[in-house]
């Protein structure tokens, strides 16, 4: 697992995903490394992976370094994107295979970014069950069943189980994007700022304040995303 330096967001958006999917598949290409889950956050990046012909740390240096250089020239930056190093254990039985297995995949599940673990685009999960195109599924099938049908039918049950897994034991910080926090607030009725600004103050709090407790939301950007002052938000239990 790595992230952003001092936690910072790097993926503004889809395309940066997208390129980042293409520099993996070229770099596990050239170092060997045979990759088995990824998930990718706003501000950090969940791998699965094994060494064969190079380091994991080689790989990873040839990964960040070419991310970086294509995300600094885009956003007219420069400087350091990742932190020094990127976190790792070793993963040394089947079973805990699994368990890392499922971790990745349900992190954005337990971020709250997702109602199921189906719904993120952005990991490997959907790979197992239709048509693997960058990881390698048949090492973590064949922990479920040698027969790839009931395989696949156990690997769904198994990562649809609601587990608290902790893996590398890193304390993850949840930052909701502002086009998520408008789909939170559409979901709940809420289609556009007026129709928030014309609500019945006391229904109007209620909503506010309920947004107000979600982890990874402040309140300046609730304050940004619906035009209500600050101090208003600021004061809601």
């Amino acid at each position: 697992m790595f992230r952003g330096v001092n936690r910072q967001t790097i993926f503004e958006d889809d395309r940066d995903k997208e390129r980042f999917l293409v520099s993996l598949a070229r770099y596990k290409q050239k170092s060997g490394i045979e990759l088995y889950a990824y998930c990718l956050m706003d501000n950090h990046v969940h791998m699965l992976v094994k060494e064969t012909e190079e380091s994991i740390s080689t790989f990873m240096k040839r990964l960040s370094s070419s991310y970086v250089y294509w995300y600094n020239t885009k956003y007219e930056r420069c400087g350091h994107l990742f932190q020094e190093r990127f976190n790792s254990e070793n993963v040394e039985s089947d079973a805990y295979f699994k368990t890392v297995l499922r971790y990745i995949h349900q992190n954005p599940l337990n971020a709250h970014l997702v109602k199921s673990v189906w719904d993120s685009k952005w990991t490997s999960i959907h790979e197992y069950v239709n048509r693997a195109n960058l990881v390698n599924i048949e090492k973590g099938l064949d922990l479920f069943s040698t027969d790839r049908c009931l395989a696949r039918q156990r690997f769904i049950l198994y990562m649809q189980e609601l587990r608290e897994d902790q893996c590398l034991d890193v304390n993850e910080v949840v930052k909701f994007s502002d086009d998520q926090v408008r789909e939170y607030l559409r979901s709940n009725g809420i289609i556009c700022n007026s129709v928030l600004q014309q609500m019945d103050r006391e229904e109007r709090n209620v909503v506010l304040a309920k947004v107000k407790r979600i982890e990874g939301i402040s309140i300046r950007q609730i304050s940004r995303v619906t035009g209500i002052s600050k101090s208003v938000i600021d004061r809601l239990k």
